[in-house]
């Protein structure tokens, strides 16, 4: 019993209704004795039929009513705090619990300054509720809006964002310093281009910051949670510390830093924006394949084999499909692309129209408006990207245990799905940059990630990457040439896969020292021999792109888009 209630100690009970507490009283009493006492627990929802019009809906009435004004919602938070319950028919006690619960949440709703005025609060600490953009409840996204509602793509932003936004409102004008333990999303992607662009515009300056580390504490089951902890206020901080973690489950190691900006490197403070073109002049990256067909157009290399040999006039209508996991584990499945094929030629193929007709019906039932239109084109994709030459496939996530997002050429004659970004003119000297541990450093401090894999976007990670400034034609192609001894190490173990190749404990030695070639030659056309971290790195590239989008002429700014010689930043 000892050791049972050391273990529900350590539980964490907040996700729990507190009317379980009745459901375990009802169960362990005696049967006859709970007849004889009407020992009955009331259920939670019961509960709320009746607190809710005797108290409860009068309370939230009135708060609405005093919400806006600070003397009255003073007064009224006062008043909660003598309101008295008696619950004389009391067994396990869920009427008052419930009852204390309810007024709790409503004790939340009150703002910050009426339970502290600001003039009296020193420091704000803590760790809020973490919660995807993408995973909020209806009320969560109601509170979401009446908070960040206002700064522009608020609504992609995570539930935490709203304490920074709450945070930096309460401490205007008072010299109060904040620190708050977040998830790491807001310091990549596209968190940071919205929450501290508006955060920076107020004001706010980052003091301290301890950089990704994993979540942990004493209770059982805690999820794996990847987070930082920023220290932030108003106006210029006496000193700037940054916390650096070689092992995320380990301890950090403290940097001074000169500036901390919002992806917490030692750099401008500068957030990068959604560019729908790179800033510099190379070739463009977009989207693969997005068949949306319920899985009736892909095929593994067995049931391919099995559908022509009942459909033979099938046969030159498949082609290779290629996804992340695909590129990634090196193994093939198969598309059947029909966008080429005639009325008559399809309806010689019972087997494929009746795949054609589950699509059709697929699109149709769905719930978005553009699906249910493209059901009138069921041999067509929603999105359809078949380039004319060889293609470089970039995967749109990848483990982070790799030091390099390993990417890959294929024919024209494959399907990219929509897993993967695909680059059509990329040659070699493209390849190399994007290979090389300056890009894939860029990569891991401002990528998003999902769960803790990188997430390589276009808008974001590719088109605001600063490239090698006018390299000479001597720098390209030695890049151009240790590009290709990357592609011949590996091709020197053909039954390997990319994820083999690249995995920290199986990389071939003579992989190894390709990669150190390229890194030398990227490095020297960037104009520099070493750098002593991926931070010191992201810190150079942070300039570079300061240096590249001032120069910009205010409209190209605005598009992204750079006019320049190849390889060279905009004039």
């Amino acid at each position: 019993m000892r050791d049972t209630l050391l273990d529900c100690c350590g539980l964490d009970w907040s996700a729990i209704s507190p009317a379980i507490f009745g459901a375990l009283f009802q169960s362990i009493m005696d049967a006859k004795a709970r007849r004889n006492l009407g020992a009955h627990y009331t259920s939670e929802e019961n509960i709320l039929k009746l607190i809710k019009p005797l108290f409860l809906d009068d309370l939230w009435s009135e708060f609405e009513r005093v919400r806006n004004n600070r003397n009255r919602l003073f007064d009224f938070h006062k008043r909660l705090r003598t309101l008295t319950f008696l619950d004389p028919a009391c067994g396990c006690g869920n009427f008052l619990v419930i009852s204390y619960r309810e007024l709790r949440k409503l004790e939340l709703e009150i703002d910050w300054e009426a339970v502290l005025p600001r003039e009296r609060c020193t420091y704000i600490l803590g760790n809020p509720p973490f919660g995807g953009s993408k995973l909020l409840s209806d009320k969560q996204r109601v509170e979401m809006r009446a908070v960040v509602g206002r700064i522009p793509n608020g609504g992609n932003l995570d539930y935490v964002a709203a304490w920074y936004v709450l945070a930096a409102r309460y401490m205007k004008g008072v010299p109060i310093r904040a620190a708050l333990v977040s998830t790491n999303s807001i310091t990549q992607g596209e968190q940071p281009g919205i929450l501290w662009s508006w955060l920076l515009g107020q004001g706010v300056k980052i003091a301290f910051a301890h950089r990704t580390f994993q979540w942990s504490n004493e209770a059982r089951g805690v999820a794996a949670v990847h987070c930082v902890i920023v220290g932030f206020g108003y106006g210029e901080p006496v000193k700037r510390t940054i916390f650096d973690y070689d092992d995320i489950r380990g301890e950090p190691h403290a940097v001074a830093a000169s500036n901390i900006n919002p992806y917490l490197v030692d750099a401008p403070d500068i957030t990068l924006p959604s560019r729908q073109r790179p800033i510099c002049d190379v070739p463009e990256i977009g989207i693969g394949n997005k068949p949306i067909d319920d899985g009736n157009y892909l095929f593994t290399t067995e049931e391919r084999e099995a559908f022509v040999s009942r459909e033979p006039r099938a046969a030159g209508y498949f082609r290779p499909w290629v996804g992340a996991d695909e590129l990634i584990n090196g193994y093939r499945r198969w598309c059947l692309y029909l966008r080429d094929a005639s009325p008559v030629e399809l309806r010689a193929m019972p087997e494929v129209l009746r795949r054609v007709e589950a699509v059709k019906a697929f699109r149709a039932a769905s719930k978005s408006e553009p699906t249910q239109k493209l059901a009138r084109v069921p041999t067509r994709f929603h999105v359809e990207n078949i380039p004319r030459d060889r293609i470089l496939v970039v995967p749109r996530h990848s483990s982070e245990r790799r030091r390099v997002v390993p990417m890959g050429y294929f024919g024209p004659d494959t399907v990219v799905g929509d897993a993967c970004l695909c680059i059509a003119d990329a040659m070699p000297y493209h390849f190399g940059v994007l290979s090389s541990t300056m890009h894939n450093a860029w990569i891991r401090y401002t990528c998003g990630r999902l769960e803790s894999r990188y997430r390589y976007s276009k808008d974001i990670v590719y088109n605001n990457f600063p490239w090698p400034a006018q390299p000479t034609d001597a720098q390209r192609h030695k890049i151009e040439g240790a590009a290709q001894g990357v592609l011949d190490a590996r091709a020197a173990y053909p039954a390997a896969s990319l994820a083999d190749l690249y995995d920290p404990l199986t990389m071939p030695p003579n992989l190894v020292k390709a990669h150190q070639a390229l890194d030398a030659a990227v490095d020297s056309a960037y104009g520099r021999k070493t750098f002593k971290s991926d931070a010191e790195r992201v810190a150079f590239l942070f300039e570079l792109y300061r240096k590249y989008t001032t120069l910009l002429p205010a409209p190209a700014r605005a598009r992204g888009r750079v006019s320049r010689r190849r390889g060279a930043p905009g004039t």
